[in-house]
């Protein structure tokens, strides 16, 4: 009796202490996203207020401008929204096809060997760091782009596209694939017993029971897309103006704005930054958000 009783005081311990544990752990990542959030919006939010010492900046200028040029005082993000939304945007229309069809072919066409050697392989680029997509995409991409660019430079909107559907690839293979071969077998057999082929199997039974799971290797791909910073420096040229009309222009996106300059800024330069920052931060906030409703809805049906 004794016994049962000290095992049971123990298990009770043991329950507390990792149920204060996992709540430490969960409150701990939520004050580091308050803090984030306080610390961008307090830094972001000084140029526009009119008691800032280096003096204020409107809002709808630094929102709508063409121009990013500290030299002159010009602080315009317009054309970097437009750059950011251009290559996200392109980069999923680009990158999640192919990744959903890479896991189809490993989940359900390919052989087993292949399968095999396919899925590690493709899992493998995750572990690449983003660096060297950059010079990749600089030392390969860049001079194949220049040879049909009507501009003089390889550098492009184009050449960012291209790098970030790589680099989202490996998130939304693996996911997908995990997906696929989750979904019962008896779905698969019950529509093959019922006369449809194996690629109407695919397409009409298996990857809209995996919906739930290739939504969420979409939003994670483009998670990704959006934040990458060091792989697109190389390859977009980053100019100090101009809103891309061409997928061959070059561009400058809001996170390599930020890393181009931050080490060196100071004053109201480095304020805007900060400004820049909460752009960003908005401009993830509402494609996580919209994608995040689509997957639910998408559940949901």
């Amino acid at each position: 009796m004794e016994v049962d009783i000290k095992l049971t005081k123990r298990r009770t311990f043991s329950e507390k202490f990792f149920h204060g544990l996992f709540l430490a752990g969960a409150l701990f990542a939520v004050v580091c996203v308050i803090a984030i959030i306080i610390l961008i919006f307090t830094r972001g939010s000084r140029p526009f207020i009119p008691s800032n010492v280096y003096g204020t900046y409107n809002f709808f200028d630094f929102i709508t401008g063409t121009f990013w040029r500290p030299t002159f005082g010009e602080f315009g993000v317009g054309y970097m929204i437009f750059g950011s939304l251009f290559a996200t945007f392109g980069a999923i229309l680009l990158g999640v096809p192919i990744g959903i069809l890479t896991a189809v072919f490993i989940a359900e066409v390919a052989p087993e060997p292949v399968a095999k050697i396919m899925q590690p392989t493709v899992e493998l680029l995750a572990a690449i760091p983003s660096v060297l997509y950059g010079v990749f995409g600089f030392a390969v991409i860049v001079p194949m782009l220049n040879k049909i660019s009507p501009n003089p430079t390889g550098h492009s909107l184009l050449a960012v596209i291209l790098v970030l559907s790589i680099m989202v690839l490996p998130s939304i293979v693996a996911i997908s694939t995990t997906s696929l071969r989750a979904v019962p077998k008896h779905y698969k057999e019950g529509s093959l017993a019922l006369g449809a082929s194996h690629i109407q199997t695919i397409f009409k039974v298996l990857i809209p029971s995996a919906k739930s799971g290739i939504l969420t290797a979409v939003v994670l791909g483009v998670g990704r897309a959006i934040g990458e910073t060091m792989a697109v420096i190389l390859v977009a040229g980053n100019p100090e103006s101009g809103v891309p009309t061409s997928i061959f222009d070059q561009v400058r996106l809001l996170t390599t704005n930020i890393v181009l300059e931050q080490g060196y800024a100071t004053g109201l330069q480095a304020q805007m930054l900060f400004a820049t920052v909460i752009v960003l931060f908005t401009f993830i906030l509402i494609i996580n958000l919209t994608l995040t409703k689509i997957r639910k809805k998408a559940v949901d049906e």
